[in-house]
């Protein structure tokens, strides 16, 4: 049998017996152990059918979002509750469903990848968490504005009334909006078949289309969450009253711990690991979010009513 001189590193290339010369595959295709003929490539993606993770991440997150449904529907029927007014009742409910819809962008990032879901799945996880983030700079900022408008003669009791925090929400989670508007404008993102990364493997992923914007986007959002930390961290020792910076504080630390430490595993990673490390890194801030700012909230409303009340709020 008669031999040729393939590229034993080209995957393509495969050897037909009795013949010197060596035929390239088919880009989907690579050759058989015995290089003989071509065979499919296997795609790789986060798939409903083959990957025990896809129906993990479905039901944590129908899990977490039906909780998180709870706590909004508990909010809405306290409505007029001392505790709820006292939170800045409009921010928490922004906030409680910007956190829900976090919770389902998720889905965007499991099955195959798709040019509609390429386009909206970073896109729509910027901004839903950037209305989270913006929604805990505005309460934090409450929580400051509030105690300094309690000395007497202090020019922040205007501001108390002016709804500061609604304008902080607006303001924030607008600038991101711009951001990635214009980033679908300019480049938008787009499915991309990688051939190369792995052999005998076609992985199947979204090119964000502009690394630029993709890191804009991300970089806001750490910039908002930076503030809100170290905001939140100023005001943490305020008066038992004013104690929600401590829980922002809390979550701020949670939020900011996952996403950096979720860099390096995301940066090292391929395919679908690369998008398992970015949808943990979803709901683990996101739950830390809710957890820390809404589970003792939740607390005094369903088993501890008797501090519910005002005269309890105001003796604090």
């Amino acid at each position: 049998m008669s031999t040729c001189n393939y590229d034993t590193t080209d995957s393509c290339l495969f050897f037909i017996s009795d013949s010197e010369i060596c035929h390239k595959c088919p880009e989907d295709e690579w050759p058989d152990e015995k290089k003989v003929k071509c065979v499919p490539k296997v795609y790789e993606f986060l798939s409903y059918e083959t990957d025990i993770l896809v129906p993990i991440f479905s039901v944590i997150t129908l899990l977490i979002s039906t909780i998180t449904l709870f706590i909004l529907g508990s909010f809405i029927y306290y409505w007029d509750t001392p505790l709820v007014k006292a939170n800045n009742r409009t921010v928490s409910i922004i906030l409680l469903v910007s956190i829900l819809l976090s919770f389902l962008c998720v889905f965007l990032f499991l099955g195959r990848p798709e040019d509609i879901t390429c386009l909206l799945r970073q896109t729509l996880f910027g901004v839903f968490f950037s209305i989270c983030v913006s929604s805990v700079l505005g309460k934090t900022i409450t929580v400051c504005v509030a105690f300094k408008a309690t000395k007497p003669g202090s020019v922040w009791v205007k501001w108390v009334s002016f709804k500061v925090s609604n304008y902080v929400v607006v303001i924030c989670s607008f600038i991101q909006v711009l951001l990635c508007v214009t980033w679908l404008l300019v480049s938008p993102p787009y499915v991309e078949f990688d051939h190369h990364s792995y052999p005998g493997t076609i992985i199947i992923q979204c090119n964000e289309g502009s690394d630029i914007w993709f890191y804009s986007m991300l970089g806001y959002l750490g910039l908002l969450a930076a503030v809100s930390l170290v905001l939140a961290f100023m005001v943490r020792t305020l008066p038992d009253s004013f104690n929600e910076a401590k829980y922002i504080t809390f979550s701020m630390l949670v939020f900011c711990s996952v996403w950096i430490s979720m860099i390096p595993a995301y940066l090292s990673t391929r395919g679908k690991n690369m998008v398992a490390v970015e949808i943990f890194a979803i709901l683990a801030s996101s739950a830390g979010m809710l957890g820390c700012i809404f589970a003792p909230k939740l607390y005094i409303m369903l088993l501890r009513p008797e501090l519910n009340t005002r005269e309890v709020i105001l003796k604090k």
